[in-house]
């Protein structure tokens, strides 16, 4: 379980594949305080530690994860939005995030508004999938490559978020332009009840 609170950007070192799967190294400032086994959100991706070399980490994504989201599209020195998983006993400071990623979206457009950006992204729109609560809603939250936001300008397929420039700068966010292709986790909340009001 995670927030969206990234915890650093950091850089993809080595890439392999094995078969469907591909296993992604990462150098992170807290790879010391990790133990084999543990979870971490890459862009919003849960994956389990399954080695540790100096200040490196290594996870493997299955064929499953790299079909929802952009991990099968990074390249070794691309940067990946990090976060450990919760501590039950702190602040919640996003929303709850559990780090399954629905699926990707396009980055439509990013506007400067004095020293903000807004960035606009387009998703397919399922309508199936939008009555168990696969969509934005006006003021929600929605987690961008792990990163917990909140929706403004909400519609069928699209959706805006302002970022502020903490959030552009310690995150990958400053390296989203138009036509990045970014992972999306819909709020758990909606999904609850839109599956619960099937059942009225």
């Amino acid at each position: 379980m995670f927030s969206g609170i990234v915890e650093e950007a950091a850089q993809i070192v080595a890439i392999q594949k094995d078969k469907g799967n591909v296993h992604l190294t990462v150098k992170a400032s807290f790879t010391h305080e990790l133990k084999i086994d543990q979870s971490v959100s890459h862009n919003g991706v849960c994956l389990t530690v399954v080695s540790k070399e100096g200040e490196t980490y290594t996870v493997t994504a299955i064929q499953e994860t790299l079909e929802r989201s952009n991990l099968g599209l990074l390249k070794v020195g691309d940067r990946v939005n990090l976060e450990r998983s919760l501590w039950m006993n702190g602040r919640l400071d996003g929303h709850i995030v559990q780090g399954h990623v629905d699926q990707t979206a396009v980055c439509t457009g990013v506007k400067e508004a004095e020293g903000s950006w807004y960035y606009t992204f387009q998703y397919v729109f399922d309508k199936a999938m939008a009555q168990q609560g696969y969509v934005t809603v006006e003021k929600g939250s929605v987690c961008v490559n792990g990163v917990s936001l909140t929706v403004c300008n909400s519609q069928d397929n699209s959706f805006e978020v302002a970022i502020i420039p903490y959030t552009h700068d310690h995150t990958n966010f400053g390296q989203i332009k138009e036509g990045t292709v970014v992972n999306l986790e819909f709020d758990i909340v909606g999904k609850y009840l839109s599956k619960m009001l099937q059942y009225k």
